[in-house]
């Protein structure tokens, strides 16, 4: 939902399409949603508002004198631009149904700058919406048009005294320097996006963000729409779950049909409640929905919750409909939970809000939940309260028409109460903001994710070996290991890794130890520990003798520990507490089978104090395999609540989840590279000549691919184009060995067309293989126009670094070893870009022939170094080129250590932007 948000703007890499038509929808830092965009012709009435708006002073800060309006002159002058060297945006916002502009902001190119123009810009905002961050947003805005036409600085004059535009300067995250003359401030900064900038920028977004969801969770007045006694209704659910759940402010009830429901003074329309109100939620029949929410913008709403249905969910009417309730909201200043949801809720005591129809209110904990199936998240929430799973908030968001998950992620981030994010997820709105917000929240707390939808129906035909290997699953676990969430497969796994995460430590290595009654089970948790990643380490000497002491001879010492079936609860505890403190330990489970005359509520009683001697930083887990399920007393030790699983192998799953977690918390973030300014530009002018006019995805040149891949640092195999007659001179100059590689209309993967022909040595042997290769293409339907001629490449070791766009994920960069084999085998590695150079070792070291590059079996290594290079620069191309949409390189040669990687053969397809 927030992708028509975010993409179009600040998060836009390279090119917008028309900054005539360029508009984003923002979030400012109180919470306040705005529209913005170009200004148009049209605007001179609305300006002139705008202007009249203005007080004295901020006309004087504005054009640094007393005026009293603007001429027709001067609105034809700041309207009718050319969107290159003049450009104006306007922020507007809804009034009474009409578009209001409450800020302004305009660059004008007045010279040249040392690698490019300069601009001076100028802002103008209503005094009433001034301290929002209109200014910064308007400035990052102008500064990614400005990129475009190839403006590289700005400048500006501020008067000494206009302390809030020096502010927004200030706090851009651009390198402002500052010369003061005469009272004024002469300002200039260049319009490149620094590590500064980009910080910056987050930190606003994900701290407006967090502010703009703080009124659906955090209330202080509740307006139920649509409320009703009916039994059975939504409407009758909705309004007793806000009062039995003991909602701490006021709750209006509205129903034009009653005066009173369920105790409460009932409103015929939200205007009349006459009082201010932070949430409203909206039942009503998804017809009157539209006007409901513009009669709560109009009473001052600042959030909605709808849980109308009807809306995209039903087709291309609804998805209408779904817009134009976007549209209402986010330009009328407000945020929207749903539509299509089944509500909200908080189990704060300062709070206490159930704005839900689930029959169910969870017990109070540190467990944030959001779930985009209403009936999941009802199920859900009944699974929480029956496993005891404390929840902190919990969010049914429905169709995402604006609250996205992202959105909710920076809320919890900060929020005191949680400890630990659960999603369910069926669709991504902006998985691009998804990597970069997402990996800051898992630093602090763990994220935890099931996302449905796994079936091959999300693999697309594709013309490459780079997109073929992909899929939309593919792009999502890329996306959740990059970004730290611990995927699960299943719900069930969603919630045991919940139940540890959110009472345990994350484990600091994957050593388990495990204290046993039976041998039976220990052995099935080995042998699960060991299929997924985790170890049984041999324990120190010391805790063994501490354990022979403590237990009889029969006992197996040999980790897992099997204390035997007569093992009494002061076994256990003194077991648990020796293992967990082993120094080669980094976590313990404890199981227990009902066996021979033993009592569960004792040995579940010494296991919590067991646990309780264990080192904090240590989680402990519990398999209490009996039909009773696991006693309330394992809850009461002085551990507090220890997670407790019914089979052995439910506890290695989610060890093994929390210790890859923890290895990707302490993984550090590596460094990015990017492209110099010259070889940005030098690919930048392949790009537009070769998409000049284009309406269609191209497959670039075999000349122009080598042109981008050197600029971008990709060595590539001496080679030249030939006619076929040419060849044989071209063979001569270029020098032996030879490859000849075909080149004809439509003609993709060559090898399989026998469209290749190795170890040219001569002049003659070429115009043999152009013979060749003429008759071969011509065998499968193709005409020969040109002769590939490139010097053949001995040994090494083949590689493959390509690049496919996902529709939904945008890029995503694909690494494999095995050349032609490697759509048979399968042995690849993905990540969305940017890679860095941590990044790229971890997808290499993810391959299964990863030793090849140490030289496996008396092979010569290859020069991992480089091939890392290679992915970090063709992820940097990837950043500097958005309109690339699939690349593959294959086979890279991989040679010796020291030796480098040379690209041997490619191919790269542009496509203009908004093209699929």
């Amino acid at each position: 939902a927030d992708l028509p948000r975010m993409a179009l703007a600040a998060y836009h890499r390279g090119p917008v399409t028309d900054p005539r038509t360029y508009a984003a929808d923002v979030v400012l830092r109180d919470g306040g949603s705005i529209h913005l965009r170009a200004i148009r012709p049209d605007d001179r009435q609305r300006l002139l508002e705008h202007f009249s708006g203005l007080s004295p002073q901020s006309v004087y800060f504005r054009f640094f004198g007393a005026k009293r309006r603007l001429t027709d002159a001067e609105l034809r002058s700041f309207t009718d631009l050319d969107f290159r060297e003049r450009v104006a945006l306007v922020v507007t916002l809804r009034d009474g149904g009409a578009e209001r502009i409450i800020g302004v902001a305009r660059y004008a190119v007045t010279g040249r700058a040392a690698s490019g123009l300069r601009a001076e810009v100028a802002f103008a905002v209503l005094d009433e919406h001034q301290s929002r961050g209109i200014g910064t947003v308007l400035l990052e805005h102008l500064a990614t048009i400005a990129r475009q036409n190839g403006i590289t600085e700005f400048e500006a004059d501020v008067l000494g005294e206009n302390n809030r535009m020096l502010g927004v300067f200030g706090a851009s995250g651009f390198t402002v320097k500052r010369a003061l003359a005469g009272g004024i401030f002469h300002l200039s900064f260049p319009t490149a996006e620094t590590p500064a900038f980009l910080e910056a920028h987050d930190r606003r977004e994900r701290e407006a963000s967090a502010e703009s969801v703080r009124p659906i969770l955090e209330p202080r007045a509740v307006a139920l729409i649509g409320a009703s006694r009916e039994p059975g209704t939504i409407g009758a659910a909705l309004l007793e779950n806000i009062r039995r759940a003991g909602f701490r402010g006021p709750i209006y009830p509205v129903n034009p049909h009653a005066t009173q429901l369920a105790g409460l003074e009932a409103f015929p329309s939200i205007a009349a409640i006459g009082a201010p109100v932070d949430l409203a939620v909206v039942a009503v029949p998804a017809a009157a929905v539209e006007g409901v929410v513009a009669e709560c913008a109009r009473a001052g709403v600042r959030s909605v919750v709808v849980i109308s249905a009807g809306f995209a969910e039903t087709g291309p009417a609804g998805r209408e409909a779904e817009r134009r309730l976007r549209e209402l909201v986010r330009e009328s200043g407000m945020r929207m939970v749903g539509p299509n949801c089944m509500g909200v809720l908080n189990t704060d005591p300062a709070v206490r809000l159930n704005a839900t129809f689930a029959p169910t209110w969870p017990p109070a904990g540190n467990v944030a939940m959001l779930s985009q199936s209403g009936a999941l998240g009802i199920a859900m929430l009944e699974q929480v309260n029956a496993l005891n799973i404390g929840i902190s908030s919990f969010v049914s968001v429905g169709n995402k028409a604006d609250v996205s998950g992202n959105d909710l992620l920076s809320y919890w981030a900060d929020d005191p109460r949680t400890r630990v994010i659960v999603l369910y997820l069926e669709s991504f709105g902006n998985p691009r903001r998804f990597a970069r917000l997402a990996p800051e929240v898992a630093r602090r707390k763990p994220i935890v994710a099931v996302k449905s939808g796994r079936s091959a129906a999300g693999t697309r035909a594709a013309s490459s070996h780079s997109a073929a290997l992909a899929s939309l699953d593919v792009a999502v676990d890329a996306l959740f290991e990059q970004a730290g969430v611990v995927r699960t497969q299943t719900l069930e796994e969603l919630f045991d890794v919940a139940a540890l995460l959110s009472t345990q430590a994350v484990p600091a290595g994957p050593r388990v130890g495990v204290v046993t009654n039976a041998g039976g089970p220990g052995i099935l948790l080995a042998d699960a520990c060991e299929a997924h990643g985790l170890v049984l380490p041999t324990l120190s000497p010391a805790t063994l003798e501490t354990l022979r002491e403590l237990l009889p001879p029969a006992a197996g010492l040999a980790n897992p520990i099997d204390m035997v079936a007569s093992a009494t609860p002061e076994q256990f505890e003194r077991a648990i507490a020796a293992v967990g403190t082993d120094p080669d330990v980094d976590a313990v489970v404890a199981i227990y089978i009902p066996l021979m005359a033993s009592e569960p509520e004792a040995i579940a009683a010494a296991i919590a104090r067991g646990a309780g001697r264990v080192p904090a930083e240590k989680p402990v887990a519990t398999v209490f395999m009996s039909a009773r399920g696991a006693p309330a007393v394992l809850s009461t030790g002085p551990r507090g609540a220890l997670p407790s699983y019914s089979f052995p192998e439910n506890a290695a799953l989610v060890l093994a989840a929390a210790a890859r977690y923890g290895a990707w918390q302490r993984r550090p973030g590596g460094k990015v590279l990017e492209l110099s300014h010259f070889a940005a530009g030098a690919i930048r002018a392949v790009v537009d000549r070769v998409l000049a006019g284009a309406r269609e995805p191209v497959w670039l040149g075999a000349e122009d691919l080598k042109a981008v891949l050197r600029a971008a640092g990709i060595e590539f195999a001496a080679s030249e184009v030939a006619a076929p007659e040419e060849a044989p001179a071209v063979a001569e100059r270029l020098g032996y060995p030879l490859v000849a590689k075909a080149i004809a209309p439509g003609l993709v993967h060559k090898t399989e067309v026998g469209g290749v022909i190795l170890g040219l040595g001569s002049e003659a042997t070429v115009a043999d293989a152009v013979a060749t290769l003429r008759e071969r293409l011509a065998a499968h339907g193709h005409t020969l126009t040109d002769v590939f001629l490139q010097r053949e490449i001995p040994g090494g070791i083949e590689a493959l670094v390509g690049v496919t766009t996902d529709p939904t994920f945008g890029p995503l960069l694909v690494c494999g070893l095995g050349g032609l084999l490697v759509e048979l085998v399968r042995d690849v590695a993905y990540h969305l870009t940017p890679v860095s150079d941590v990044d790229a070792g971890a997808m290499l070291e993810k391959l299964r022939a990863a030793r090849l590059l140490d030289g496996y079996r008396g092979m010569p290594p290859g020069d991992r170094a480089a091939l890392v290079d290679v992915i970090q620069r063709v992820s940097a191309l990837v950043e500097a080129v958005p309109e690339l949409r699939e690349l593959d390189l294959n086979p890279v040669k991989v040679l010796r250590p020291g030796e480098g990687a040379v690209v041997v053969d490619g191919r790269l397809r542009l496509g203009p932007l908004g093209t699929p």
